[in-house]
């Protein structure tokens, strides 16, 4: 930095601790800035709010809301990916469907019945991928980019300002001593600022229809999934209502025991009730039992020490992305966080990640 700049930062240090220290007034800004310099703030703080509870809205689930919010909005208009990446809730619920519907059978009335709600809840989550691509194209994005440029543009031109007016303050104060010069150039630099970001917030709250657009194109997309969402619903509800009108008009069968195999009852010198027994085997001093006699007990999983939070796996979890944590039924983890009411974060043989509290029983519950 050159000696007229570090003169240039003395200056305003000096007027910044007269004005927060001294009570020394500085130069007052129009009441019209004023009010315009609070809109953009609360322009500001309303937009990153918004933004952050509408992929809290779309993805509820932290590890999808991390990948919604990485999500490249550029591959999805040119049509190279077709779906977000992770898996809908929806989409989970139709697999599961589908998988117990197959193994239920076409003779299962509940097994068909499932196969049509699992393939519904397949559609549904295909809906939903559109709805995410939607927003994050025509809401999100605009106004992350307002954030990232306009807005901090805003605030570049503001700080620049308020430095231009301690270095004015602190020279207009000791007029006389410094060259009326460099007091006129101060002068000029400072109502150059307060001009470009008075400009700038002008210019963002002239045009803010634009943010009016974006909200609309949100409701749109709502609009259009619940659309969709309520077809899926109707027809799949018609399909119900005609499985469950076809099976009260078919006749019920009835239920036939078969007939009993005769039983025999062996002789009456039987001391057991007469049910035959096989006759003990002798044994000798001779014999003896080893210990390779014995029944061999299957494996079980070792597990480890209850000691810290932990809980056990009730079925076997195949992660789908990346941050989520895969294991198998019986084994232990190691509980380190609660993401929210529906996730864990955990670690086993070394690997931390994410996982469903509905996979798992808790044995040692996290501290409050």
């Amino acid at each position: 930095m050159s000696v007229a700049g570090l003169k240039k930062q003395f200056y305003k240090a000096s007027q910044l601790v007269s004005e927060k220290v001294g009570g020394a007034e500085g130069t007052k800004l129009d009441e019209d800035f004023k009010e315009m310099e609070k809109k953009v703030d609360v322009t500001s703080k309303a937009v990153t709010e918004v933004l952050a509870r509408t992929i809290e809205y779309l993805q509820p689930n932290p590890a999808s809301r991390a990948k919604l919010t990485m999500l490249n909005t550029v591959s999805k208009i040119r049509g190279q990916v077709k779906s977000p990446g992770y898996p809908q809730s929806e989409g989970l619920l139709g697999e599961c469907m589908l998988r117990h519907g197959k193994e239920l059978g076409g003779e299962s009335n509940f097994g068909d019945a499932l196969l049509d709600a699992g393939e519904s809840m397949k559609r549904l989550a295909e809906v939903k991928d559109s709805l995410d691509i939607e927003v994050k194209q025509n809401f999100i994005d605009p106004l992350q980019n307002l954030c990232d440029k306009d807005l901090k543009e805003i605030q570049h031109h503001l700080k620049k300002l308020e430095g231009r007016r301690l270095d004015f303050d602190y020279k207009k104060k000791r007029q006389g001593r410094i060259p009326d010069e460099e007091l006129r150039q101060a002068l000029e630099k400072f109502e150059e600022s307060k001009e470009v970001a008075e400009t700038s917030m002008h210019n963002l709250l002239e045009t803010d229809i634009e943010q009016v657009s974006q909200l609309s194109a949100l409701v749109d997309a709502q609009l259009d999934y619940h659309r969709q969402a309520v077809q899926i619903l109707d027809e799949l509800a018609d399909k119900l209502k005609r499985r469950m009108r076809d099976a009260s008009s078919r006749p019920k069968r009835e239920y036939k025991p078969k007939p009993r195999e005769p039983f025999d009852l062996g002789e009456p010198e039987q001391s057991n009730g007469g049910f035959p027994c096989a006759t003990a085997p002798k044994i000798t001093p001779s014999s003896s039992f080893r210990s390779s006699d014995k029944p061999i007990r299957t494996p079980s999983r070792s597990m480890p020490p209850l000691d810290q939070p932990s809980c056990k796996a009730l079925y076997d979890f195949e992660p789908e992305n990346a941050g989520e944590l895969g294991f198998h039924e019986g084994d232990v983890i190691t509980l380190t966080n609660q993401i929210d009411e529906n996730w864990y974060e955990g670690m086993l043989h070394g690997q931390s990640g994410f996982f469903p509290l509905s996979y798992v029983e808790v044995l040692v519950p996290l501290p409050q």
